[in-house]
């Protein structure tokens, strides 16, 4: 159930439904009794087998409807969350919120950003990789760093730099309520590492749009403008739109029409 709660209610939706159907065809199937005592075994076995599956398939799609209502609820409270920040014009919404509430309110800025979100921290404050992110077939992890007043160094961007080689992602970003030292920006800069300091954070949930349903997908850093501005404006801050080329990640060398105010907002179109 538990595990279940972590991925979108949906999912434990359709889980929920293929385990009752295989359950169910499994406790249907006939015993036939054992021919020889050399098959006392296997009948066992088949016995035991058929129990399970025909108290199985209605516990274990209880447990996973009790996850995806689990997920479902965490998902609201995201979103409210998120909402409340948006409108509240004080600059320090983000930096006052507990780091489970940032945390939270992470996962649902980069669900808008177009991420499919699975949550991975949770034992506390400092939880290494909070959040495993997916878009395509990139992985992509994010530690969160609920700060108010220290600024983050070099020390927790390098540890995971380790860890994103060590899973093979893509690309990872490091998000904190405060700032980050030069330093830290400095051995981030040309690798496939993400700051963004609290300042950056609320002024970005405020430019994004109020439904998660009408997100865009960011464009990958390091895109290339290759064209003139498109006819209609960004979605988000309304500047010209730019024609470029995704060179990284699983959209390499597809044209998308990106803001020309990147990288300080990141609305895009399909090209």
């Amino acid at each position: 159930m538990e595990l279940t709660a972590r991925f979108p209610w949906w999912a434990g939706v359709v889980a929920a439904l293929v385990a009752f159907v295989v359950l169910r065809l499994i406790s249907n199937i006939e015993v036939t009794p054992a021919g020889a005592a050399k098959d006392v075994g296997g009948l066992m076995f088949r016995t035991f087998i058929k129990a399970g599956a025909t108290v199985g398939q209605w516990l274990l799609p209880l447990l996973l409807l009790a996850g995806s209502a689990v997920s479902a609820f965490k998902q609201r409270k995201r979103q409210a969350l998120y909402n409340d920040v948006a409108a509240n014009s004080d600059t320090r919404a983000v930096s006052a919120l507990t780091w489970q509430d940032f945390e939270r309110l992470t996962g649902e800025y980069f669900n808008r950003r177009g991420f499919s979100i699975i949550e991975t921290g949770g034992g506390g404050a400092d939880g290494g990789v909070d959040l495993t992110m997916k878009k395509g077939a990139d992985r992509y992890l994010v530690q969160c760093k609920q700060w108010r007043a220290i600024r983050v160094g070099v020390e927790p961007v390098r540890e995971l730099y380790g860890v994103m080689a060590a899973h093979r992602a893509a690309g990872s970003f490091v998000v904190t309520s405060g700032r980050f030292t030069e330093e830290a920006k400095r051995f981030a800069s040309g690798r496939e590492i993400e700051l963004i300091d609290g300042a950056q954070l609320e002024r970005e949930i405020r430019q994004q749009p109020s439904s998660p349903k009408t997100s865009r997908a960011t464009a990958p850093p390091g895109a290339q403008s290759i064209s003139s501005p498109a006819k209609r404006g960004c979605a988000i801050c309304g500047s010209a739109m730019v024609l470029r080329k995704a060179i990284k990640g699983s959209s390499a060398g597809q044209s998308f029409y990106g803001c020309s105010n990147f990288p300080r907002c990141r609305g895009t179109r399909p090209a």
